[in-house]
């Protein structure tokens, strides 16, 4: 039990809510998105950008920002789902971000990689700080309202 309340605690200040809740919308979105517009988000593209075994990674990946997403914005296990998103995030910041910044260029690659750069860095912040005082994690931990 004391691994569980190690990973639920939390030092952050209230606003973490504000980032928990831009980071799990954007991934919850996009997992859907994966789903319903196959060909665009999901294993066509993964196909286009050359990800291996498309038909597979697409649903796989899509399904992991769903749950990732839900459960950072509930506030639960906050850490622990921080870390599948940050992989997938680093994933898509390297297929797809460092070939335009390669053939077009420092600034389209910097216009196309703002979300990417913001959910990065919006996802280390929970991983370091936790999902603060209004939240599950909080609740879990016996530190919810502090």
């Amino acid at each position: 039990m004391a691994f569980w309340k190690k990973i639920a605690a939390t030092d952050a200040p209230g606003a973490a809510l504000i980032v928990r809740l831009l980071v799990g919308a954007v991934f919850f979105l996009e997992g859907i998105k994966k789903f319903l517009f196959v060909e665009q988000w999901g294993a066509g593209r993964f196909e286009r950008i050359g990800i291996p075994f498309p038909h597979a990674m697409g649903p796989l990946v899509g399904a992991v920002e769903i749950l990732c997403g839900l459960l950072i914005l509930a506030g639960l296990l906050t850490r622990l789902a921080s870390i599948p998103l940050l992989i997938t995030i680093s994933v898509a910041i390297v297929s797809t971000k460092i070939p335009i910044l390669l053939h077009r260029g420092f600034w389209s690659m910097e216009a196309e990689a703002r979300t990417d750069y913001a959910m990065l860095l919006g996802l280390v912040f929970l991983l370091v700080a936790g999902a603060g005082p209004w939240s599950l994690d909080a609740a879990l931990s016996g530190e919810q309202g502090k």
